[in-house]
């Protein structure tokens, strides 16, 4: 389990410098979720998907893309067509999907090359990169599953899914739902 590691982590040198997960990692992420979410009902528009995330339309399609490419997503065509999980939530690993759109977590500043102080390695570079291959181990502990049932994920998706007006289940619905049962 994740709790105690922070998710953003920031680290200062003589250069002000933070060290942080890119947009499209963060995003990839965040719309791999909310497919988790809403996939027992289907096949998920990515139209809803950016209304519900509040990522733009044309960004998601290029993301899908390459998580199609990835064969973590698959498209479905025509009406009532949208995108759908190609495994199980339970086997598709946080670190998959930042891999999936080419992203990495670097920690260092020269993006692993060791041409980090002049042309050469600085004197922490083997720590950043151990670091960054670290932050890389957790990610790949955590599977999509893991964070859809999270209390407060399901929280938040209850409130996103109400600010629609949602009439439909969602995954977290369903979880609920069972846990009663």
């Amino acid at each position: 389990m994740y709790s105690g590691i922070a998710y953003s982590l920031s680290f200062r040198t003589s250069a002000v410098y933070a060290m942080r997960l890119t947009t499209k990692g963060r995003y990839a992420v965040t719309a791999m979720l909310d497919l988790a979410l809403h996939a027992q009902n289907g096949p998920v528009s990515l139209a809803d998907i950016s209304e519900r995330q509040g990522i733009s339309l044309s960004y998601l399609e290029q993301l899908f893309a390459k998580l199609r490419r990835g064969n973590l997503v698959s498209s479905v065509r025509g009406p009532g067509g949208g995108y759908q999980l190609s495994r199980d939530m339970k086997v598709i690993q946080v670190a998959q999907v930042v891999d999936a759109v080419n992203e990495s977590v670097d920690a260092t500043r020269c993006q692993g090359l060791g041409d980090c102080h002049a042309g050469d390695t600085c004197l922490t570079h083997h720590l950043w990169c151990d670091l960054s291959q670290q932050i890389h181990e957790f990610l790949s502990g955590i599977s999509l599953a893991d964070l859809v049932t999270r209390r407060e994920v399901q929280e938040v998706a209850q409130r996103q899914d109400m600010r629609r007006g949602h009439n439909h289940v969602s995954q977290l619905g369903k979880i609920e739902t069972s846990a009663v049962e």
